[in-house]
């Protein structure tokens, strides 16, 4: 009789064990020496809710703009009208790779010294006659731009900066990008109030390449 309670009695406490464990363990990646959160990590914007505003506004990369910038606005309020989205342009651009981009983003003020942009979000924008027009009215000449078509969205990669200017995008397929970022600066930079300061440049990964690359641009008065 004490067998049969004491098989009962195991045979329990094996499907309350088995009941306990979890069905699913998330266990980050490691890369580089570094644990990564995959669930937070950047992504393609049409692989992220698009429910959520914060994937898919991209106002900091036209709205944002640097004082000489407010000088050219002031001279020219016309709004330059995008030319039509290339879409068989932008088919051809891959969205799988295994490249990865990573730097700081920062200002050199007046002095020389640098002004680092903390938490601020970073993107890659593929570089297309659509893109250069936009780094060539917009970011050159500060000029005011028509909205962008939304199919752009499925093409843009974004991250964000770390406490000390830090920034990496991982995964990023072959190819030519605008490096995009924003920095906000004041009394540092000379300014009386705080200032949004736009900051682009080219970059170019093939495969698997680590590319370092820093986002900076000096500060003049």
């Amino acid at each position: 009789m004490l067998k049969i309670v004491h098989i009962i009695i195991m045979t329990l406490l094996v499907f309350v064990t088995i009941g306990c464990v979890p069905r699913e363990i998330s266990v980050p990646s490691h890369h580089n020496g570094n644990f990564i959160d995959n669930s937070s990590s950047n992504s393609w914007a049409e692989e992220t809710n698009t429910d959520d505003e914060e994937n898919i506004d991209i106002s900091d990369i036209d709205e944002e703009i640097t004082q000489s910038d407010m000088q050219t606005l002031q001279q020219s309020s016309k709004e330059v009208q995008r030319i039509p989205f290339p879409s068989k342009e932008y088919a051809r651009l891959s969205k799988v790779g295994k490249g990865t981009i990573k730097g700081e983003i920062y200002l050199l003020d007046l002095y020389g010294e640098r002004v680092y942009g903390t938490n601020t979000r970073l993107y890659l924008n593929p570089i297309t006659s659509y893109s250069n027009q936009w780094y060539r009215e917009s970011y050159i000449k500060g000029q005011k731009m028509s909205e962008p078509d939304s199919r752009l969205f499925n093409y843009l990669r974004f991250t964000a900066s770390d406490s000390n200017g830090n920034f990496a995008f991982y995964g990023v397929p072959s190819g030519s990008y605008y490096l995009i970022g924003v920095v906000k600066c004041a009394q540092e930079c000379g300014y009386d109030t705080l200032k949004s300061i736009r900051v682009a440049t080219k970059v170019k990964v093939q495969g698997n390449q680590i590319i370092e690359q820093d986002l900076y641009r000096q500060i003049t008065q």
